[in-house]
């Protein structure tokens, strides 16, 4: 009898220490893929026009260089790419979409639309031409932030009042996370522009990078991992 109790004894004893073994080795597991995803940094495209691109600036003072520095100083592990194209309308940017945005992007800054602008291209073409890019940006599951963008006067009032709408519309529409205008702060300030009046200068593109940084942070906090505990994004 006592030989049989020591048996079974040592029966659970082994049971329960391989059952340990087990937890131990998933919780290491689970915190060695959560390590590897955090070390892992948000790759994110800047998809616009010479706004973006750093028109007229040394690639050093561009958009998305200044994004990527500020973002690392606020502790953000994140490459900021440039894939913006000077001169590029919502037409130009749809049709290059497929290889601007390469796979393994996380998020996509959209920022086009000026130049449809100033050319008075109908804002119903304008749209479309967003809708499409952002539907196909959402089937491959990338998060998109929706950089707003306004009409000149000089197409009149009817024309500014159906083009300015487009960026709200569709980012309440789509869920998008959303920058009103992507100059703001910046337009038609002299001190903060090149000679043309209309591309912003390094010092300008530090302005524009200062103001829309919360909405970059929300776009990352909706692709980064998240701690264990923490409140999910709100979409």
């Amino acid at each position: 009898m006592e030989r049989s109790a020591a048996r079974r004894g040592a029966g659970v004893f082994a049971h329960v220490v391989g059952m340990a073994f087990l937890v131990n080795a998933l919780a290491g597991a689970v915190n060695l893929s959560t390590a590897v995803a955090e070390s892992k940094p948000v790759h994110i495209v800047a998809f616009g026009d010479s706004l973006s691109a750093g028109y007229g600036l040394h690639p050093k003072d561009a958009f998305p260089a200044q994004l990527q520095k500020q973002l690392k100083t606020a502790g953000h592990n994140v490459v900021v790419s440039n894939g913006a194209v000077s001169g590029d309308t919502t037409a130009d940017g749809l049709k290059r979409l497929e290889w601007s945005v390469p796979d393994g992007t996380n998020a996509v800054i959209l920022e086009l639309g000026a130049n449809d602008a100033l050319r008075g291209t109908d804002p119903k073409v304008t749209r479309a031409n967003l809708e499409k890019i952002i539907a196909a940006l959402k089937k491959r599951n990338i998060a998109i932030l929706l950089a707003g963008m306004l009409s000149p006067a000089n197409w009149g009032e009817n024309y500014s009042d159906d083009f300015d709408k487009i960026f709200p519309d569709l980012a309440q529409e789509h869920g998008l996370v959303f920058y009103p205008f992507f100059l703001d702060g910046v337009a038609l300030d002299a001190k903060l522009n090149l000679d043309d009046g209309m591309h912003p200068t390094g010092q300008g593109v530090a302005e524009i990078v200062k103001r829309i940084m919360p909405r970059v942070e929300e776009l990352i906090a909706r692709v980064a991992p998240q701690p264990p505990g923490s409140a999910t994004p709100k979409s």
